[in-house]
């Protein structure tokens, strides 16, 4: 049989951070040990089921059978824009301001390929998600990173980044709330971007992802509530976390219209849009009681606070996150990212994500997910403490 060499392009790509994690995991779930696996991002609870019912109700018409609209149906795009005046204040047009996606992981890749030729500049997040990378080995870019840093909040620092960078920059990744660091954005920290973004031509993608999910009582704001955002950018927003349909595979891009039309244009050649019966389903998510939100926000800030005041208990200094489903916690001196994650995994069975593998500014941190039970997570914390390590 011949061996076909794959393209330059994809032997560039970056190498798929989480595929390590996984197969340490089943290594030790093999050996017969039960691991409490804390280190990836994939919500645990059902989608709601009133979402799933109008599914079944949509998949059983047979108009749904055919091909949807290439850009996808409409009362999906008016519903996008229904959702954004609600939660957030912000007015958009459907017909030039939203764009359908396969989940927001694709918009995310796809968007480089639309707007940066080779060798132009990406500004990204460090540490942030690391399939921001994908899209730019795709597009042939070059990418600088932002330090995110405690002291500064998880915000990049603008002022920081060398001149040069930025005259060859033409696009730039933010992501709050935060993965992996849990941090929120403030109103001043958007202003800031726009302005930034203008000053220097720079389209700005957020990554909203996260957007339903803050704590203490603050609700995570949008990038596109800041005056003049969708001058100069957009945001991406999925259904993944928001109502616990990461399968379904359903999202959508709003904000600046020249970058809606150039995304719409790609995906006019790689897709005929999503099963209509998801649009249909995706589209009662939206619109229907948010009561399902609420219920799932409550669940997660019930977590973390068992989570972190157990961690707090057994003298481990830890930050709560003020937003995400993630806590981003600094590991014990003697320990590297990556060998304090193996020490947990070896000896108390918990899996946890080694910050180093969302960037160069990840090391000194691990990553948990809070998507697993409080009792599980309880039980976390008492593997931990059986380790000693925190000297309590």
């Amino acid at each position: 049989m011949m061996q076909f060499e794959k393209s330059r392009q994809l032997q560039e790509l970056p190498k798929q951070f989480f595929a390590s994690l996984v197969a340490k995991v089943k290594a030790i779930t093999e050996q017969g040990h039960d691991v409490i696996n804390l280190g990836q991002g994939n919500p645990d609870q059902p989608t709601p089921e009133h979402i799933v019912k109008s599914l079944q109700t949509a998949a059983e018409n047979t108009i749904n059978h055919k091909y949807s609209p290439f850009r996808g149906h409409q009362y999906l795009k008016e519903a996008a824009t229904v959702f954004y005046e609600r939660e957030y204040g912000v007015k958009l047009d459907p017909n030039s301001e939203v764009a359908i996606l396969f989940g927001g992981k694709a918009g995310l890749v796809e968007l480089p390929q639309c707007l940066l030729n080779p060798g132009d500049t990406i500004l990204v997040p460090d540490p942030g998600y690391p399939d921001y990378l994908s899209g730019v080995v795709l597009a042939q870019a070059k990418t600088e990173f932002m330090p995110l840093t405690e002291e500064n909040d998880y915000l990049p620092h603008y002022g920081e980044i060398h001149t040069e960078t930025l005259e060859r920059a033409k696009m730039m990744f933010l992501n709050y709330p935060n993965n992996p660091t849990g941090a929120s954005a403030t109103e001043e920290f958007f202003e800031e971007t726009v302005s930034f973004a203008n000053e220097h031509s720079i389209c700005v993608v957020h990554d909203f992802a996260y957007g339903a999910i803050g704590f203490d009582g603050k609700k995570p704001i949008s990038f596109l509530q800041a005056e003049g955002a969708k001058d100069v950018g957009i945001e991406i927003y999925t259904l993944s976390k928001t109502y616990n349909m990461a399968g379904w595979r359903v999202g959508f891009a709003v904000g600046n219209k020249s970058v809606i039309e150039a995304l719409e244009l790609l995906q006019d050649h790689l897709y005929v849009s999503l099963f209509p019966a998801i649009q249909e389903a995706a589209a009662s998510a939206l619109l229907d009681s948010q009561s399902c939100v609420e219920e799932l926000v409550n669940k997660y800030e019930g977590r973390r606070n068992v989570f972190i005041d157990g961690l707090r208990s057994i003298g481990w200094d830890v930050q709560a996150p003020k937003a995400s489903f993630f806590a981003w916690l600094k590991i014990p001196e003697g320990f590297t990212s990556d060998s304090f994650a193996d020490y947990l995994l070896t000896h108390a069975h918990v899996a946890v994500a080694a910050g180093n593998g969302f960037g160069e500014f990840g090391e000194g941190y691990v990553r948990v997910g809070l998507l697993t039970s409080e009792e599980r997570l309880q039980e976390a914390v008492e593997r931990i403490r059986a380790l000693n390590l925190f000297g309590e």
